[in-house]
């Protein structure tokens, strides 16, 4: 039974071999003098006035992250439109708990106020 995996064992240890090869080599012939006028950002010419690196406030990220979620389970209205007429009554009353359960947590976020910029 294990005989049937030795394949998949030979070809992990190969990947394996080919990603830190990859990696070394990046390491070895990269180019590897940074300077300060290299590692300055670079603004259209102009000399930045604040840091590079500023802090993102958390409803950007919160909004993200919402329409990520949001947009995965709209994913799941395809295939229930490609056999709404094999699916029936079943399948309409299912996908009706389906967005009711979408409008109820998009209400509950709205309500919060997750969706406001300011």
């Amino acid at each position: 039974m294990l005989e049937s995996y030795v394949p998949l064992l030979i070809f992990v240890l190969i990947i394996l071999g080919l990603i830190g090869a990859l990696v070394t080599l990046s390491f070895v012939l990269g180019p590897s003098k940074p300077h300060r006028t290299k590692l300055a950002p670079y603004e259209s010419g102009i000399i930045p006035d604040s840091p590079a690196h500023r802090r993102m406030s958390v409803r950007f990220y919160l909004t993200a992250m919402l329409f990520i979620i949001f947009d995965v389970e709209a994913v799941f209205f395809y295939p229930w439109a490609v056999l709404m007429r094999q699916l029936k009554w079943f399948g309409m009353i299912e996908m009706g708990v389906f967005m009711g359960i979408l409008a109820i947590a998009l209400a509950h976020i709205w309500r919060k106020g997750g969706l406001d910029w300011e």
